[in-house]
């Protein structure tokens, strides 16, 4: 390996490129900049000034995450004609009908393909089904660029494993599952993520392997989150509550702790989607993944509905009703708004015409209006006939039955709490969570 492309990027004889820049791919290109020459491409023009500022689009790391990396961040493909190892990390999100979008993708693929050389490299990041790599994306690679895979270029697969908001699983100390065409390949790439990734790699069997590996990462937590959120709806009708269940069942050493809730996001609530739809094009049509999907997608109109019931028993109109929904991004302490589940609740309590306020302190309500057509509030009323804490944001878990008690229109307040974070602590409000 005297003169491989591992040696020659470490020397910074070769650049690496990060194509796609969003919570996955920057962190990656500015890991990588600390130790090799890096570019970073983004097709937004915007974001990549944000980004030549010190700035983060996503809002996960901090100006000092930005400093001392050898990294120039552009929109133009030109800037990347020197670069001999591209790592693509575009989003791979679903359309309307559930199947997969690889637009992005494929135009990330040909984006490459213009400016690939021979002897070049490049690695795919984004959670696709197992042969995507090599059916869908490579003869992309080999139409823009003239070349021939894999005589003239190497490619491999090493899926994201970045968690939005979380600050203990990072990619320094999170295993990444590596792959490549051929053994060669496999060990440059491998060792060019050990460079960047603490914990190591895994050097997955293939690349299929690599794809497959990740797409059942989040399909098995995807299952086991439908089975509680199911469970949840049976329990409503028993009169307990779920998780005081969930705490007395995992007193036991082997019972896997997950909680009811929403599933929204680009990662859980999609990748199932991916493995569904390849298994269907094999000849198979998945009971149990299509089974919790359907429950997990559901679950924003039940809330929805039960939060009318409860408004109803208390003798008000609900075409009178007012409800306050808190949170909008698609989990806690983020700002991320797609594919967030929260709207379905909306959706829900405007068919029964009640009129919805929504607020939250992370999302941006110009985003929200033009991804979903509903904007933000400034403030909070006081004449709310129930309140939603739908997203547990550490600005809500502070608040007390008081201050959410002077936002109520009367005494009949109803209180839905979606993840349990106040449960034992309302005492006067009428009170449901899932």
């Amino acid at each position: 390996m005297s003169n491989s492309i591992y040696n020659r990027l470490v020397n910074k004889e070769a650049k690496l490129a990060v194509v796609g820049l969003g919570y996955v791919g920057l962190p990656i290109a500015l890991e990588f900049a600390k130790k090799i020459s890096v570019v970073g491409f983004d097709i937004n023009e915007e974001r990549v000034e944000m980004m030549r500022n010190h700035e983060d689009p996503s809002k996960e790391l901090e100006a000092s995450d930005f400093e001392n990396s050898d990294i120039s961040f552009t929109a133009n493909v030109d800037d990347m004609k020197d670069v001999n190892f591209f790592v693509v990390a575009v989003p791979t999100p679903i359309d309307d009908a559930n199947l997969p979008n690889l637009g992005p993708l494929l135009g990330a693929s040909k984006t490459v393909g213009k400016v690939l050389k021979k002897g070049d490299y490049v690695v795919f990041e984004s959670t696709v089904y197992p042969g995507c790599t090599e059916e869908d994306c490579i003869p992309v690679l080999e139409e823009a660029s003239g070349l021939s895979f894999p005589e003239d270029f190497k490619v491999g697969y090493s899926p994201e494993r970045i968690n939005p908001g979380d600050k203990e699983h990072t990619l320094q100390n999170v295993i990444k599952v590596v792959s490549g065409c051929d053994e060669d390949s496999l060990d440059n790439i491998a060792k060019t993520y050990e460079l960047v990734v603490g914990a190591g790699v895994h050097r997955a069997a293939s690349i299929k392997v690599a794809e497959a590996a990740k797409i059942i990462e989040n399909t098995q937590r995807d299952v086991n989150i439908a089975l509680i959120n199911e469970l949840s709806i049976i329990f409503n009708k028993l009169g307990i509550n779920t998780f005081d269940v969930l705490e007395a069942a995992g007193t036991k050493w082997n019972f896997l702790k997950f909680s009811p809730g929403l599933v929204g996001g680009h990662c859980i609530g999609v990748d199932p989607y991916y493995l569904t739809h390849k298994a269907q094009q094999a000849g198979y049509h998945s009971k149990v993944i299509t089974s919790g999907r359907y429950v997990n997608d559901s679950m924003g109109f039940y809330i929805g509905k039960q939060t009318v019931k409860k408004i109803l028993a208390t003798g008000k109109h609900i075409q009178d009703a007012k409800v306050l929904v808190m949170g909008a991004t698609f989990k806690e302490d983020v700002s991320d708004i797609r594919n967030s589940k929260v709207i379905n609740i909306i959706s829900e309590l405007k068919s029964f015409q009640v009129q919805v306020d929504l607020v939250d302190p992370h999302a941006s309500s110009l985003e929200m209006l033009s991804e979903y057509g509903i904007g933000l509030v400034d403030s909070p009323a006081n004449d709310y006939d129930a309140i939603i804490v739908a997203v547990n944001h550490k600005e809500y878990k502070e608040m007390t039955e008081d201050q959410f008690r002077a936002m109520m229109k009367d005494d009949k307040g109803i209180f839905v709490d979606v993840k349990g974070i106040f449960r034992n602590k309302i005492k006067t409000l009428e009170y449901w969570s899932l």
